[in-house]
């Protein structure tokens, strides 16, 4: 029985190293840049990530799994939507990367040629802080505000509700987070007063007072809003 399991175990190896090759996408061409500026940060030697996807024989192992988290967008940890707000340091992959890895993984997983193997970057750069102070959701500003960040720790959407009746969309997380994202926007967005941020769950925004709003004339006089009117130059011409 144990010679029998050695044989069996040693065909099933010697199988699933012979691996039908169906694409022309390479890890070295193509699929290393997309893992060392999306993954490494994360996936490498002393890196938050339990292993390391540097290389390529520390890659291979992992391709179907590479395959199955990416097109669930599980990874990389980013979560929001694209399209639905614009965000700097956006880590989430396009689809076309999505689609280059997919095809890669089952393809065959290729190496390809190691001479077209970008440099691997050896500094990683911490997103920024948001600027601001906190602000829990839903909420209705009370004074123009410039809006820096949003954060969750869970699948939700965010939108703004303007004066005028329009709806900007801020954030749509459509992921499981396993910790607390921070989503710094890619432009401080100004909202007027009366803005309502709406959101189902709980987040938090990043908020910066701005001087109040201008008046659109107005005077101790008269309706609110209503300009008074300039004095003549030649009183003694009006009756």
């Amino acid at each position: 029985m144990i010679k029998s399991a050695i044989v069996l175990l040693a065909g099933g190896l010697a199988a699933s190293a012979h691996v039908t090759v169906s694409t022309k996408i390479t890890w070295s061409k193509e699929i290393s840049r997309i893992v060392y500026q999306r993954c490494l940060s994360c996936h490498r030697e002393g890196g938050q990530a339990p292993f390391s996807l540097e290389t390529y024989a520390e890659s291979r192992p992992w391709a179907k799994a590479i395959q199955e988290e990416v097109l669930s967008r599980r990874m990389p940890p980013w979560g929001a939507l694209k399209g639905f707000g614009e965000f700097s340091h956006d880590a989430g992959l396009s689809q076309d990367e999505v689609t280059l890895i997919a095809e890669w993984a089952e393809g065959g997983a290729p190496e390809g040629d190691p001479t077209l193997l970008p440099s691997v970057p050896w500094k990683f750069d911490a997103p920024p802080a948001p600027d601001g102070s906190p602000l829990a959701l839903p909420a209705v500003l009370k004074k123009s505000t410039l809006l820096t960040a949003l954060r969750t720790d869970r699948p939700t959407q965010v939108t703004a509700l303007l004066p005028d009746g329009s709806v900007q969309p801020l954030l749509w997380v459509i992921t499981a987070l396993k910790q607390p994202q921070t989503y710094l926007l890619a432009k401080p967005m100004l909202l007027p007063a009366g803005t309502q941020i709406r959101s189902p769950n709980a987040v938090t925004a990043w908020v910066t007072e701005t001087k109040p709003e201008r008046q659109t004339g107005g005077s101790s006089q008269g309706r609110p809003g209503q300009t008074a009117p300039k004095p003549s130059a030649n009183p003694g011409a009006e009756k």
